[in-house]
């Protein structure tokens, strides 16, 4: 390929992490930006084929009416980021994107999300086989009409409820036949819908929220028969990248752990959402289990999550840390952790775009476990230990370079 062309497909793309991206692709296609919190930007992936800002096409589904440059004007107003010269200089770029995207759908995503959507297309009556059907034809359709070589479908909406898995979930034939036989309307959130949409097509799939996305065993068997790459889930930002930066201080100084509270306050929508008890517990879920994973035993932890509206976009935790040392001497750690939520995610996307479109190039499929150090709830590997994440990401990189 002399000059590809890729594509970003944004599920949930008028939302803050999603705008946020967008803006940041068309910034660092302007220079209006410098590529700060670009982890693939670090020298180490010097030498790497890895796409550049300029090269994608952005398009996306979203439930609600919001655009772009609605979106990151929104985010400028109430969070008091981006520059005038930034959004004036990616204004045209934002405009042009927004012509592709495309009604999403609500297919068992939860009652607080259904509320969200403000387009009547998302409601229609349509089977989860239908629901996938519609969506794999905008992905074509997007993919077809801006002769794009790669397309990454990347999840970033709002957190659905919990999801539990059947028999009809734990191979692809078993999951393929429910859906030919029509299949009921909660047999996958729709999160797993565009999972299998883009799989199916043969495309990357990233899922940046604790949705249950393709951590489906029958969608991973699909991956590895279609040849899709996949990642996921729950990006890792704030609150608990500093847990798995901090607990194996920790485990390698032998204190003993006696309790972890962390409590969170943020106002976007993403604390609407959060705000309902069943779509919390898919947050707290992935928010709680990294201690323990990382020190081997199971402390007394607490995470709560509140939504303060006047917060808007800046997401701020408090974490008591009780331990033990020599002597059975008990000691505190407190740390206090403010963040602009989609400033600190949208990157990341970025980041994991980049080296999908980079991993599927050199014909890698399935699941990709060495992006672990992205996720808090990383999928193909138990580890939550950041800094043993990151080495399994440099010796990727360092094996690539090397062949």
């Amino acid at each position: 390929m002399s000059n590809p062309k890729f594509g970003l497909w944004l599920v949930g793309g008028g939302g803050g992490v999603g705008s946020t991206a967008v803006l940041g692709l068309a910034a660092l296609t302007r220079n209006l930006t410098d590529t700060t919190s670009l982890v693939t930007a670090l020298p180490m992936f010097d030498g790497l084929n890895l796409a550049q800002p300029g090269q994608f096409v952005v398009g996306g589904h979203e439930i609600r009416k919001a655009t772009l440059w609605d979106a990151v004007n929104e985010m400028h107003e109430r969070a008091n980021v981006f520059t005038h010269a930034m959004l004036a200089g990616c204004k045209e770029q934002l405009l042009e994107w927004q012509k592709n995207f495309r009604p999403g759908t609500v297919l068992a995503s939860g009652s607080t999300i259904e509320k969200l959507a403000d387009r009547p297309e998302v409601f229609a009556a349509e089977s989860p086989r239908a629901a996938a059907d519609r969506i794999k034809e905008d992905l074509a359709d997007f993919k077809a009409r801006h002769k794009l070589d790669a397309v990454v479908v990347a999840h970033v909406a709002s957190t659905e409820p919990p999801f539990s898995l059947t028999a009809e979930h734990q191979s692809w034939p078993a999951l393929e036949s429910a859906l030919k036989n029509g299949g009921a309307k909660n047999l996958l959130p729709a999160s797993s819908l565009y999972a299998l949409a883009a799989l199916e097509l043969g495309m990357a799939y990233v899922n940046f929220t604790p949705s249950t996305g393709a951590a489906i065993p029958a969608l991973i068997e699909l991956a590895e028969k279609t040849g899709s790459v996949i990642s996921g889930k729950d990006g890792k930002t704030g609150e608990t990248l500093m847990k798995t930066v901090l607990a194996p201080m920790f485990a390698h100084r032998n204190w003993r752990i006696l309790s972890w509270v962390g409590h969170n306050i943020f106002g976007n929508r993403d604390g609407v959402v959060l705000d309902d008890p069943a779509n919390k517990a898919a947050k707290i879920r992935d928010k709680d289990a990294v201690i323990p994973n990382i020190v081997g035993y199971k402390p007394n932890t607490l995470v709560s999550i509140e939504y303060i509206p006047s917060m808007d976009d800046w997401k701020t935790a408090w974490n008591h840390i009780h331990f033990q040392g020599f002597l059975g001497t008990k000691m505190i750690l407190q740390f206090i952790w403010q963040g602009c939520d989609s400033l600190l995610a949208a990157p990341l996307v970025i980041d994991l775009v980049r080296l999908s479109i980079f991993a599927q190039s050199r014909g890698e499929k399935g699941v990709l476990p060495n992006l672990a150090c992205f996720y808090k709830a990383p999928m193909g590997t138990p580890v939550n230990d950041f800094f043993v994440q990151f080495d399994t990401l440099k010796a990727y990189v360092e094996g690539c370079k090397a062949k």
